[in-house]
């Protein structure tokens, strides 16, 4: 030790030593044992002191005792008993204080696409959708009403693929005709649009070629007066080509071209689509940079961005859901903050969730799989309303009506005036 160091411990040892009361604050003494030597009083002449222990976790109580110091030593008298509280007044009512919601502006906002062309706008739809044109998060009301409802789109299949049970005994009497069933999806079923899936293109598949798929979208088009969205087989070049060919064929329509991937010649898929003014589903894999990425390609190649919509894909309750959630969270909050190539409609293709067992299988302990299959589609496509999906591609009508119910519910104002939590005292359970 430094002789400055010895001299300042003189210094308080001092300065202890002259001193006749003595606090210490926030202060730790770790020893395994401790000795206070207090002097006693002279004979005959007691002297009460005063003991404090205060507690070092924050709101514990003190504790004082008091002393008796004699020529014999020390003694514990009593605690010192602290005066009583003061009674503490139970309130009779509820403080009235008025909340304002945290308004947050946001420098972005998500385009409004239109789906579908009127006869006077040079189609031969008899009603259009118009999807997104969000200037806050979903259904954040306090900041921005939404401008428009969140749709759904029933699907339809060229060739029927295999369907779960529920799924078609609610079709079985149209399966063989594509026409007949898009017809039951809006007039018994009243579904926004179709969802139009040419699989029998697929060169792996049946491979039929494109411009007799073409005859299957027509006698879509003539049996319902909705939008369609007409889908491919997944393959690259096969898509390309079917693309490009419906473009042509039914220009003015205004369809949606499902879907532009990263390995597709992006300039090439989306000339004819940009050229004859339709739409297109750019298909990303879970991840927002690729949704990023293919976004702005499609942008660059022409395709204008009120005619771009982004599907993050859709991972099925209990299959990746969760995942699904935090991708197109992430993307719309983005969109928002400002990310250009993020500022269209999302599409969720809840149809996934029959691709998980526990929708279908006939198993007792689960329940019967006629309500567990759409509730099992429904609840996959509500944690996708939640994170601002716009465009939904459903299968079965129930959960399609479940999921309708509750965006129209979601965008209703009227909710804001309730006040049912003021109640509670009296409410029963």
């Amino acid at each position: 030790m430094t002789e400055e160091g010895k001299k300042g411990i003189l210094d308080i040892l001092k300065i202890i030593s002259e001193s006749k009361e003595l606090e210490l604050e926030d202060v730790v003494i770790d020893a395994d044992e401790l000795t206070l030597e207090i002097s006693a009083a002279p004979a005959g002449k007691p002297e009460y002191l005063k003991l404090s222990l205060e507690p070092l976790t924050p709101g514990g109580q003190k504790i004082e005792f008091l002393l008796e110091t004699t020529s014999y030593g020390v003694r514990l008298v009593a605690p010192a008993i602290p005066p009583p509280a003061a009674p503490v007044e139970k309130p009779k009512e509820f403080i009235n204080l008025k909340f304002e919601y945290p308004v947050v502006k946001y420098s972005g906002e998500i385009v409004e696409v239109t789906i579908g062309a009127l006869r006077g706008q040079g189609g031969s739809r008899g009603k259009i959708v118009k999807i997104g044109g969000d200037k806050a998060p979903p259904f954040y009301l306090f900041e921005s009403k939404p401008l428009n409802r969140p749709v759904v789109a029933l699907d339809v299949f060229d060739t029927p693929p295999p369907l779960a049970g529920p799924v078609r005994k609610a079709y079985q009497d149209v399966l063989q005709d594509p026409a007949e069933w898009a017809k039951k999806c809006i007039n018994t079923y009243n579904a926004d649009l179709i969802s139009l899936h040419l699989v029998s293109t697929d060169p792996l598949g049946e491979n039929r070629p494109v411009r007799e798929a073409m005859k299957t979208v027509e006698n879509v088009l003539q049996a319902v007066d909705t939008p369609i969205i007409i889908g491919g087989s997944g393959n690259p070049q096969k898509d390309t080509e079917l693309f490009a060919e419906a473009s042509e064929r039914f220009m003015g329509e205004r369809l949606v071209m499902a879907s532009i991937t990263l390995d597709m010649d992006i300039p090439k898929v989306v000339e004819p689509i940009r050229k004859y003014g339709h739409n297109a589903i750019a298909l990303a894999f879970m991840d927002i940079n690729q949704a990023k990425e293919l976004s702005r390609k499609i942008l660059d190649a022409g395709l204008p961005k009120n005619h771009l919509i982004l599907d993050p894909t859709t991972g099925a309750l209990g299959y990746g859901v969760e995942y699904t959630y935090s991708t197109m969270e992430r993307i719309r909050l983005s969109a928002l903050m400002g990310e250009e190539t993020l500022q269209v409609p999302l599409s969720c293709a809840a149809t996934n969730a029959w691709a998980a067992r526990e929708a279908w299988m006939k198993v007792e302990d689960w329940g019967p799989r006629e309500l567990r299959g759409p509730l099992y589609e429904a609840t996959t496509a509500l944690v996708g309303l939640l994170t601002g999906a716009n465009l939904f591609m459903m299968m079965h009508p129930l959960a399609m009506k479940i999921v309708k119910a509750f965006a129209e519910a979601m965008v209703k104002e009227g909710w804001k005036e309730e006040k049912p939590y003021m109640n509670w005292v009296k409410a029963r359970f």
